[in-house]
């Protein structure tokens, strides 16, 4: 029977190569990996992404003025302050606590360090605890319990101290 890490070891060399579909049977036992064009559990690097406000656009809105003419307005959006953004490493389910009757790992105004954990993402039936990789507090939660997650979608929101 293969070990977790056999496993990892076999999706990330398949990630890397160009080989689309790959087979393996030991012991009564089968293995069968399917490329796909979405990224996937092979892309298991956890990502935090410093936000550069600097670079952001603001978006605009055209609207009338008391004499007619058009003028930009800047469109409002939540005014909640952030510098990192805790990203899902991979695609699946979320997961807030460690079981339903527990309360969730993390909210809105906690404190979290490097290796708070934050959520569960559930993808293949492996439970991977995300971290937050930063220290800092939670200022804004994205997601909810129990919601699907793509690769790189953010899930929360850190101002770092």
């Amino acid at each position: 029977m293969l070990k977790i890490e056999e496993i990892r070891e076999i999706i990330a060399l398949i990630d890397q190569s160009s080989i689309n579909e790959f087979t393996y049977e030991t012991e009564g036992t089968s293995v069968s990996l399917k490329k796909s064009s979405e990224p996937t559990v092979a892309q298991h690097e956890k990502i935090i992404a410093p936000i550069d406000h600097t670079q952001v656009a603001t978006p605009t809105v055209q609207q009338p003025s008391a004499n007619g003419e058009q003028t930009e307005q800047p469109v409002v959006e939540s005014e909640v302050a952030y510098d990192y953004e805790i990203v899902s490493p991979m695609v699946g389910t979320l997961y807030a606590a460690s079981s339903p009757e527990k309360d969730a790992f993390v909210s809105q105004g906690s404190k979290v360090t490097n290796d708070t954990v934050v959520c569960i993402v559930e993808a293949m039936k492996l439970f991977n605890e995300i971290e937050a990789e930063v220290t800092g507090e939670i200022v804004e939660v994205l997601v909810e319990d129990g919601e699907l997650v793509e690769y790189g979608q953010p899930l929360f929101r850190v101002k770092k101290n």
